[in-house]
């Protein structure tokens, strides 16, 4: 379609454009039953079908091995900073956080309100965004799990490895790069992600999750916010976040018909490349604000050497079809965001372009 924007949000974000015809094609009438997904119960078979084929695909392209449950909740990954030590961080024992950005302080800030929290690394203050090496994190004896978050979308920065935590159980929160890179997903006891950045569009939260770890949730804790309550219920208590599994079950089949995750990889790290290299080889023009070692393959954070230039490179952008290139608030400058859906003619389009905006003002 010509008349496409180049999508760089942050999320909600960029869905694949076969996705969302497909979908725009069944709104209607889903499957030939005179209704719209969005219409019918979620008890029917129609639904249940769906539930349970999103589910498998998640398991198939993750690998995941057998005792792992996936499951389909609401409240965003927000929500999870809470669900996480309401339901895994017992009297007694420490939640142990690796803080590399915004997104980890959040996590382990929420984790303060339900217990004893431990720092077991954090970036470096000063210089360049970066990430706690693998190396730097200590866990305390008294752990009760180690959360880690894989992508730092304000940052710019992203493991594409993770620690061996042995009998203390891994957390992570993967909502901005799920399924975008080869990964061994075994050794996470609880995955969880947001959907509207690799996904599918917001509404649902995926949880993937060890059995055995929230075998029993606290008695304590309301129903609602019990992991036991969601993996008893397969999903289903109560009224699940319909279309917006429907609409993940469709980007997950996109990704598998695509070749799956390491076709997702191959393309994000070329497509990214085309963006890094016009960072890098643009004499200064352009800086990067994460270390090279820690850039992401899915927010590229950039900057120009004064405020004007930026606002020009925004205002110019916008009026050439880019969406999204302005920097998160909180550390302003610019972002781009490239999530499995953003073509690579996207990422080429915005590539030529910063070459073209250094030309004329270099």
């Amino acid at each position: 379609m010509a008349n496409r924007a180049y999508n760089f949000n942050a999320g909600p974000a960029a869905l694949p454009l076969e996705v969302l015809q497909q979908a725009q094609e069944e709104i209607v009438d889903y499957g030939g039953i005179g209704m719209s997904i969005m219409e019918i119960s979620h008890r029917s078979k129609q639904y249940e079908q769906i539930n349970d084929e999103t589910q498998q695909l998640v398991k198939e392209l993750l690998e995941l091995p057998s005792g792992y449950k996936v499951l389909f909740l609401q409240g965003g990954a927000s929500t999870q900073f809470a669900m996480v030590p309401m339901n895994l961080l017992a009297p007694g024992r420490k939640g142990a956080y690796v803080l590399s950005g915004s997104w980890a302080d959040k996590a382990y800030k929420e984790a303060k309100l339900f217990g004893d929290t431990y720092a077991a690394a954090a970036s470096k203050e000063e210089g360049p965004l970066n990430l706690p090496s693998l190396d730097e994190i200590q866990l305390p004896e008294d752990a009760a799990y180690l959360h880690i978050t894989s992508n730092e979308t304000i940052a710019g920065t992203q493991y594409t490895t993770f620690p061996q935590t042995g009998s203390v159980p891994l957390i992570g929160d993967m909502s901005s790069d799920i399924l975008s890179h080869r990964f061994d997903a075994s050794l996470f006891s609880l995955i969880y992600a947001g959907a509207q950045k690799n996904l599918g569009p917001s509404g649902v939260t995926l949880v993937i999750v060890r059995e055995d770890l929230v075998k029993e949730s606290p008695k304590t804790i309301p129903t609602m916010l019990r992991y036991d309550t969601y993996v008893k219920n397969n999903s289903l208590y109560n009224t699940p976040p319909v279309y917006s599994v429907y609409m993940m079950n469709l980007v997950l089949k996109w990704i598998q018909r695509n070749g799956g995750i390491d076709a997702m990889e191959k393309m994000n790290r070329e497509k990214t490349a085309l963006i890094y290299d016009a960072i890098d080889n643009s004499g200064g023009f352009y800086e990067g604000m994460a270390v090279k070692q820690d850039r992401s393959i899915m927010n590229i954070t950039f900057k120009l050497q004064s405020d004007e230039l930026e606002k020009k490179f925004i205002e110019e952008s916008a009026a050439n079809g880019f969406v999204g290139l302005k920097g998160h608030r909180s550390v302003g400058h610019l972002r781009a965001s490239t999530y499995n859906a953003v073509p690579y003619e996207s990422c080429k389009a915005l590539a030529d372009f910063m070459a073209d905006f250094q030309r004329r003002n270099g």
